[in-house]
């Protein structure tokens, strides 16, 4: 009798039951909005109004622009370091495989820097 309820512990293992959300995300019901959510931020936060900055063409004007929105945010959480590497690293995680690779390399060197700028080094 023993042996027969190990077999059937062993059984409900592989197949437990499923809450109606995770069957719900499964389906793809909040698919799109859970997929993206790095899109609204973009458009609704008022920290990331910074397009333009990420198009500069040098990698210092990138970091001194950064430093200077992160120390005149009143809406940041931890330091100015803290909150500008956050910006820049988010915009190059956002852009993902699409970004290519000279304005990778030139978002790279703003994170060096940036890291000059506030004397991190």
């Amino acid at each position: 009798m023993a042996a027969h309820k190990k077999a059937t512990r062993k059984t409900a293992r592989k197949s437990p039951a499923r809450s109606a959300s995770t069957t719900r995300r499964r389906r793809g019901a909040s698919k799109t909005t859970a997929k993206r959510w790095s899109q609204r931020v973009t458009k609704e936060s008022n920290a990331l109004d910074l397009e333009p900055v990420f198009k500069q063409t040098s990698a210092k004007k990138i970091a001194s622009s950064l430093k200077q929105s992160a120390e005149h945010s009143a809406r940041r959480k931890g330091g100015a370091y803290r909150s500008a590497l956050s910006m820049l690293t988010f915009y190059i995680n956002r852009a993902g495989k699409t970004l290519p690779k000279t304005e990778r390399s030139r978002l790279e060197r703003a994170k060096v820097e940036l890291k000059h700028q506030f004397g991190r080094d």
